[in-house]
């Protein structure tokens, strides 16, 4: 674990491009859902093995979350809602491996999540409802709050970041502390706290990345 966890930690560089430790960390994660999702569904079959079960049981369980928070027709929006959900666990989770650092403990991959979100949004908006009809959204129910509704999409993708990175920032922040001071044992309650965080982040993340999808869609009300 590094003693500060606002640092960023260069591995190497790609010519003049620098390669941090988060990003070479993100890769893994993503190499690793890509081997499991392929080594549980390439013999997919009726009668499932484990691997294949664990996956299906995940996949409905996260549709049927879906499904509630975004109703009827929420079936397109399972592969990106449900992959950003999964990633997040599992990057959130990863601080528990010794020597491995949450890549969300890093304020460029929240902003790279968010900015996703953000053109998710815009994206599956104009898809479903038509330019015409999702732009004028924003001239209601005043025209003078065009500025106003314009500024709000830019904030909440903002605080969805800043949400995300402060708690999973503050967690490694404190772990370090506790480290430093207590040794290794004293931290192990914290450890099963930053579990606890970091699911709990993963699954806030994803709900308002479905509700501000929702919103603009048209399958949920905007709050």
């Amino acid at each position: 674990m590094h003693a500060n966890p606002l640092q960023t930690q260069i591995l190497f560089h790609l010519g003049p491009i620098p390669i941090a430790e988060a990003v070479v960390t993100t890769w893994a994660i993503m190499a690793l859902l890509v081997l499991v999702s392929w080594l549980a569904m390439r013999h997919a079959s009726v009668e499932a093995g484990p691997l294949q079960t664990a996956v299906e049981v995940v996949i409905e369980t996260i549709q049927s979350q879906i499904a509630d928070i975004m109703g009827p027709g929420s079936t397109r929006y399972v592969p990106l809602l449900g992959t950003l959900f999964i990633f997040l666990v599992c990057a959130n989770l990863s601080s528990v491996l010794p020597g491995v650092q949450a890549p969300t403990a890093h304020i460029e991959t929240p902003a790279a999540l968010a900015a996703i979100v953000f053109l998710s949004v815009h994206y599956f908006g104009l898809r479903v409802k038509g330019w015409r009809a999702y732009l004028s959204h924003y001239t209601r129910p005043n025209p003078i709050l065009l500025p106003l509704n314009v500024l709000s999409e830019l904030t909440r993708t903002f605080s969805l970041m800043i949400r995300l990175f402060g708690n999973m920032m503050s967690h490694e922040f404190i772990l370090a502390i506790v480290a430093f001071l207590a040794g290794l044992i004293v931290p192990i309650p914290f450890l099963l706290l930053g579990i606890l965080i970091g699911l709990i982040q993963a699954y806030i993340f994803t709900v308002l990345a479905a509700v501000y999808i929702g919103a603009a869609a048209g399958s949920t009300p905007i709050e």
